[in-house]
């Protein structure tokens, strides 16, 4: 079972969606124009670092043997290895946040969503959907980033989060990125009462 997080603060927003499907762009943009109301959560990998990523900001770039202590010790919600590293989000990148009085911000896979859900955090969900799996290749294949191997299993992993992402009552909203600012658009319209709530408290 997973370790239970404390519960206080506004409750977490979960961005969830395959690798391509646009969530750090949205999540960047969200955090641009509210950037009183929401936080993020960084989480912490055992990847090496891409061109451009800084260590805590993009990610906590931790070894493989101390992100495993520290998921023995207790202090993560939930954690996932995908394609040989390790990802994970702290109860401390959380707390963090919540203790700001803004809401956290996380973006997790589904394995990390069905681990979190065991935890008291009671996020709000959002499901980011490519408009099909060759779109998501197309836009994969366009970052230059991954191997063939490494893309091919990203495109399997993703064929089975979007069927997780499909099925009734795992998400509050699915969102469709078939075009960003319609998609963008639409997230807005499903966080601005749970923002307005937050300003008025």
């Amino acid at each position: 079972m997973a370790p239970a997080a404390v519960p206080y603060g506004p409750r977490p927003l979960i961005l969830c969606g395959p690798s391509g499907s646009g969530k750090s762009t949205l999540i960047k943009k969200l955090m641009a124009e509210f950037k009183d109301v929401f936080g993020f959560s960084v989480s912490h990998t055992t990847r090496k670092p891409r061109p451009g990523e800084t260590d805590g900001k993009e990610y906590h770039f931790v070894t493989r043997e101390a992100m495993e202590q520290a998921i023995q010790n207790g202090e993560f919600v939930e954690s996932a290895t995908f394609s040989g590293n390790m990802y994970g989000t702290s109860k401390q990148a959380i707390e963090a946040v919540q203790f700001s009085g803004k809401i956290c911000i996380l973006d997790i896979d589904t394995q990390g969503v069905k681990l979190i859900k065991k935890t008291n955090l009671n996020p709000w969900l959002v499901f980011i959907k490519p408009p099909s799996l060759q779109i998501l290749e197309e836009r994969l294949r366009a970052r230059s980033t991954e191997t063939e191997d490494s893309l091919q299993k990203r495109l399997n992993t993703a064929k089975v989060e979007m069927e997780y992402g499909a099925e009734p009552g795992n998400f509050d909203i699915i969102i469709v990125n078939d075009n960003l600012e319609a998609a963008y658009e639409e997230l807005k319209q499903f966080l601005l009462p749970i923002i307005n709530e937050l300003r008025i408290d």
